[in-house]
């Protein structure tokens, strides 16, 4: 035979075919290399298993159900429990693979080998099966997979670096953001349809956007009929695999280069100054529990992926049938390669782990003090730049906001951030002195010697609960369209209807409830900690009372852009505080210490004079030209309140910069000719309102 001769990471190596495996010329693999790898001499195939006896690798022509070949792993292929074997002359445009695994089958134990099973490649970079969305396999079908081609030209692309305090985080879906007909998009609901939204992005002022998951999953696996309509795993929180994009959100077939236009959306929202965020979910699979599918980590080695019970059931603590054995050394060492994977190929800059207190459990299911998992994740050198953001609770009952392994690298939803914030913006009494702990950082919760001050991301609405106008708009959660009788979702929504559940005429409501969205907002944006808020939350979009929209493909879930226009003041009132946000340096961390002797923070609480909590930031401007101060004036009571305001040397006064009353600016926001200058130190406030205040030179235009 010809020898030949291929670059691979144990260097220059002679490859040489050693034997014949119906009719394919093979050799030994690269053993240290999982999944399948196109090489200059055909492919390299390496899997690994415990449990198994023995192994085949099945390749099939495009589309087909049936293998074209059947390649078993000779014996002396196999090395301790890996299988690797490099196939000569495979061109990866010409077949798809999957794998069979053989073994012993005892459900008690958690061994579920079935030679006949086949099953998806646990590393495969790309899914077919169900590339069309809502569209199921074909009857008995299965899942296989394609070696992709890795030659995306990156250029001098490199990741913003955004620090951590200085993100304003806007979590959407990928396919709801631009699926409505009135988004105006090329590609709807696609990868390529939100890149043609990057000036819209640019425009409101995020610089960091975080997609709800993109992976690999089956949106069809529970679809149901509700009413005559169609409802599906439309979020997508039941991962098929790990390491694929979701095929169904490219707007174009992108065979064996899947990816590529994900990885174009990535590299233009950084070349834009904007960062992505991948929501993970490492918690749960889509292969449910005792009576859910077996397609890949079940047939490989169920018992070291899965968390089983002592008689080979799944515990469940995801609340979706089966939970990850995260710190299982194997899926361990799954889950960092997948996450370096995402890193380095994609360019990923962070990650928000679903569930993440899962990932922190021991293999029976009691919480760790130090997960290993969780520690290698944050002392990984590869990953050492990227965002790792937790959201600290899981089904199961365990609730760590404030207390999540952390090694002053992870970051946390604050879910008691949003549930605190909730209560006090609604007017609940007794709140203030809590709602100034938030504001300022929740320092209460994350102790700054541990946690730094980089560990609390702020929200007040995400994906799971309430949009910012419902949260306004209705005292219940309305999700009879999910087919549960209403019982799914949160009950606990610490919202208010203004007077009236859900749609109304009555303008005395609708102006309280878009007066209450721009205090929420406002509050959100001049709190210390990372603000995050939820697409279609600047033009107040609505999912008409669904808390729990996850199985909605539907226009309850899709951002209805037609708001833009009807809400155009909301719009412009939040880019106005983004602006705010970004443009004083108090708002965000220590700025340096202010001349007039001011302290850093100042909280001034509602008192026998004023019901108006106050929160005073004070610094250096950020190029050092002079004093920093801030005001952010909350007045959550039913009356008009007032205040007075520090005096300030002779040379500055005090200018409003965001009104949500329109007391001193009718629009809400500074306008040319009226920058909302004050004359005095006597502030009124009309009721259930906030103002940003901030201290400058007399003359401002």
């Amino acid at each position: 035979m010809e020898e030949q001769r291929v670059i691979s990471p144990m260097g220059r190596i002679h490859m040489v075919p050693m034997d014949e495996i119906e009719g394919f010329e093979v050799r030994p693999g690269m053993y240290e290399v999982n999944g399948a790898t196109a090489i200059p001499v055909g492919v390299n195939f390496t899997v690994y298993s415990y449990g198994a006896t023995s192994c085949e690798l099945l390749l099939f022509h495009r589309m087909e159900e049936e293998p074209y070949a059947v390649l078993p792993f000779p014996e002396h292929y196999r090395v301790g429990k890996v299988y690797s074997m490099i196939v000569f002359g495979l061109n990866i445009q010409d077949f798809e693979y999957a794998y069979r695994m053989d073994g012993p089958y005892d459900v008690s134990r958690g061994l579920l080998f079935n030679k006949d099973q086949i099953l998806l490649d646990i590393y495969a970079k790309a899914v077919t099966g169900q590339s069309q969305w809502g569209r199921p396999r074909k009857e008995g079908g299965f899942y296989k997979a394609r070696v992709v081609k890795d030659d995306f030209d990156w250029g001098r692309n490199r990741n913003p670096r955004i620090p951590m305090e200085d993100l304003i985080i806007y979590e959407m879906h990928v396919r709801g953001f631009t699926k409505h007909g009135s988004s105006g998009v090329e590609y709807p609901g696609t990868f390529a349809g939100l890149m043609e939204k990057i000036p819209y992005l640019k425009e409101l002022g995020v610089n960091a956007v975080e997609l709800m998951p993109i992976f690999e999953f089956d949106e069809v696996k529970d679809q149901r009929i509700v009413d005559g309509r169609q409802v599906m795993d439309y979020w997508g929180y039941n991962t098929v695999s790990f390491f694929a994009p979701n095929t169904s959100y490219a707007g174009q077939t992108e065979y064996n280069r899947e990816g590529t236009e994900l990885k174009t959306l990535i590299r233009a929202l950084n070349e834009n100054g904007i960062e992505c965020i991948l929501d993970v979910v490492f918690n749960h699979t889509a292969e449910g529990n005792e009576l859910g599918p077996c397609f890949s980590f079940k047939g490989f080695d169920n018992n070291i992926y899965y968390m089983l019970t002592p008689d080979g059931h799944y515990y469940n603590f995801s609340g979706c049938g089966n939970t990850l054995n995260c710190n299982h050394p194997i899926v361990q060492q799954m889950i960092l390669e997948c996450l370096r994977y995402w890193t380095t190929a994609y360019h990923v800059d962070g990650f928000r782990f679903d569930l993440a207190s899962i990932l922190g459990r021991n293999e029976d299911g009691t919480p760790m003090s130090k997960p290993p998992l969780l520690q290698s994740l944050a002392f990984d050198p590869i990953l050492g730049d990227v965002k790792l953001i937790a959201e600290a609770w899981d089904a199961g009952g365990l609730y760590q906001v404030g207390s999540f392994p952390a090694w002053s690298r992870w970051a946390e939803w604050n879910g008691r951030y949003r549930d605190d914030m909730r209560d006090f913006l609604k007017g609940d009494y007794g709140m203030a002195h809590t709602a100034a702990a938030r504001i300022t950082g929740s320092l209460d919760i994350y102790d700054p010697r541990y946690r730094g001050y980089n560990a609390s991301v702020n929200f007040l609405n995400c994906h799971d609960g309430f949009t910012l106008w419902d949260m306004y708009s209705y005292s219940t959660k309305h999700n009879e369209a999910n087919g549960w009788q209403n019982t799914d979702g949160c009950d606990d929504n610490r919202s208010w209807n203004c007077g009236a559940e859900g749609e109304t005429d009555k303008e005395d409501i609708l102006a309280l409830r878009r007066r209450l969205a721009k205090n929420a907002v406002t509050v959100l944006m001049l709190s210390r900690g990372t603000p995050m808020f939820l697409a279609g939350d600047e033009f107040l979009n609505t999912q008409f009372g669904n808390n729990n929209a996850y199985c909605q493909d539907n226009e309850i879930s899709w951002l209805d852009w037609t708001y833009l226009e009807k809400n155009r003041e909301h719009f412009e009132y939040v880019k106005n505080v983004i602006r705010i946000r970004k443009e004083h340096d108090v708002l965000r961390r220590f700025s340096g210490n202010c001349s007039l002797g001011l302290p850093e923070i100042q909280v001034a609480e509602p008192d026998a004079h004023t019901r108006v909590l106050r929160v005073f930031y004070a610094g250096r401007n950020h190029d050092g030209s002079g004093d920093d101060i801030v005001c952010l004036a909350v007045n959550v009571y039913w009356e008009a309140q007032s205040f007075r305001l520090p005096r300030l040397p002779g040379h500055m006064v005090w200018h409003v910069e965001a009104d949500s009353f329109g007391t001193y600016l009718p629009e809400g926001v500074p306008q040319a000719g009226r920058d909302g200058t004050l004359h005095g130190h006597e502030v009124y406030m009309g009721p259930r309102s906030v103002l940003v205040l901030t201290a400058g030179s007399r003359q401002r235009f």
